[in-house]
């Protein structure tokens, strides 16, 4: 028998307040452990300068479920950004998953057999920024975090929906049509 949540991708971008570099966009892949999303998993554990992953915890000994695991899409040069990452960032990312469970957006039946892995980004300004706002890189990180895996399980958007926006939604950086 298939497992009901066998692959399922999502996505979501929630924007900073005004001055900050503290946009959230994770890409999620949300699937069974046994599943090509449980292979691609495992296979993340191997570690790549820059690009370390983490484990979503909300705190030590609190490893969230379904487990999560964080990788950065930029790579992380320098001490400050890895403290955002392994900090603010992964305390949001671990609270939305939980949430998700809490709401029932994530089965709670499945917390267990599931994995999700989230590719968050870090703007490398943040780290450098005096007047960075962690409670908005909390904010945007957890809400866009929440978005995407809402999102991956309710296959979102429908193939029909895209069809119908296909010539009347640009991308946000579009400049060359």
């Amino acid at each position: 028998m298939t497992h009901p949540y066998l692959f399922h991708a999502g996505e979501a971008t929630v924007l900073a307040k005004e001055g900050q570099f503290t946009d959230a966009m994770p890409e999620i892949l949300i699937g069974a452990t046994d599943g090509p999303v449980g292979q691609a998993f495992a296979n993340m554990m191997a570690q790549s300068k820059g690009h370390t992953a983490m484990f979503a915890i909300r705190a030590c000994n609190q490893l969230v479920r379904p487990a999560t695991i964080m990788v950065p899409k930029v790579t992380l040069k320098d001490v400050a950004n890895i403290d955002l990452f392994g900090g603010v960032v992964q305390s949001a990312t671990a609270d939305a998953v939980v949430d998700c469970l809490i709401e029932g957006i994530i089965p709670r039946e499945y917390a267990n057999t599931l994995c999700i892995i989230s590719l968050v980004w870090i703007d490398p300004r943040c780290a450098k920024d005096q007047d960075l706002d962690k409670k908005d890189m909390y904010r945007t990180n957890y809400e866009a975090t929440k978005l995407a895996i809402r999102r991956a399980l309710n296959n979102e958007p429908s193939v029909d929906e895209l069809i119908a926006n296909r010539h009347r939604i640009k991308h946000d950086m579009d400049d060359w049509s």
